[in-house]
């Protein structure tokens, strides 16, 4: 790796950590094209550098986790099942998903066609709630086995979250946000969990590498969140689902 490397990986993390396509399937693709082996570091480094874009979302909606400890307990609801799940399988993780090609294509492809089906045939109810707060903890429960199934690279945290939360009856801008704040344990607690395990490897110059995908991540979410919320004011995620069956039939085309 090197400093350019980890400009390209900062970019792509912070522009698809929030967005439903996949934020570590787009890195290990990335990785791929760039050439680079998956060594134990660069995949500690995919997964520490979205601590940069989730910081944005502390900035963008610090008030809001500030103001409302009913908020916090829903996010830390719908975190539950995700943290059990990811301890659980860490070491698969790490050794098998992480390290195929293949799992990431295959989920990019299948989710992107669910993505459009689902999007053709639902209906937004009437009283579908609007406020965090009106989510209730058995959504709250739903939404985070939703997430968990982001644990496989390539299916997307915030895939799975918004279409978890539209599966529960919550409008689309809610979920959206709700996704963005459930991103800060989640992601903390992954990169915690690498770091501590990892760590004590690093050299002053993968260090530097880290410091600098972090920052540009950080910058580039920032602008992706705006995006997306303003994205969605209008549009539905089909053509999210697009994009991601483009991308694994592309990469197929050009790599395999």
């Amino acid at each position: 790796m090197n400093v350019i490397h980890a400009l390209i990986y900062g970019i792509v993390e912070g522009i698809t950590e929030f967005l439903p396509v996949s934020s570590t399937g787009h890195l290990i693709l990335t990785a791929r094209l760039l050439h680079a082996s998956q060594t134990e570091f660069l995949k500690t480094f995919e997964v520490v550098i979205q601590l940069g874009a989730i910081l944005s979302v502390v900035a963008l909606y610090g008030k809001t986790l500030l103001k409302s400890r009913e908020v916090w307990k829903r996010i830390l609801v719908a975190f539950v099942p995700t943290a059990c799940i990811g301890a659980l399988l860490y070491k698969v993780i790490k050794r098998v998903f992480l390290a195929s090609d293949d799992i990431v294509l295959w989920s990019l492809l299948i989710g992107g066609i669910i993505l459009i089906v689902f999007e053709l045939l639902h209906r937004e109810k009437p009283r579908a709630a609007e406020a965090l707060t009106a989510i209730s903890f058995k959504q709250a429960v739903i939404i985070g086995l939703f997430q968990s199934l982001a644990v496989i690279p390539g299916v997307s945290r915030a895939a799975a979250t918004i279409v978890g939360g539209l599966c529960v009856g919550l409008k689309r801008k809610t979920i959206v946000e709700f996704s963005f704040l459930l991103a800060i344990p989640t992601m903390l607690a992954a990169a915690v969990l690498d770091l501590t395990k990892t760590a004590g490897t690093f050299t002053v110059e993968q260090a530097g590498f880290l410091a600098t995908g972090f920052v540009v991540s950080f910058v580039v979410a920032i602008a992706a969140i705006r995006g997306l919320t303003a994205f969605i004011k209008k549009h539905n995620f089909i053509p999210f689902g697009i994009y991601r069956i483009a991308v694994a039939l592309v990469f197929w085309w050009l790599v395999k």
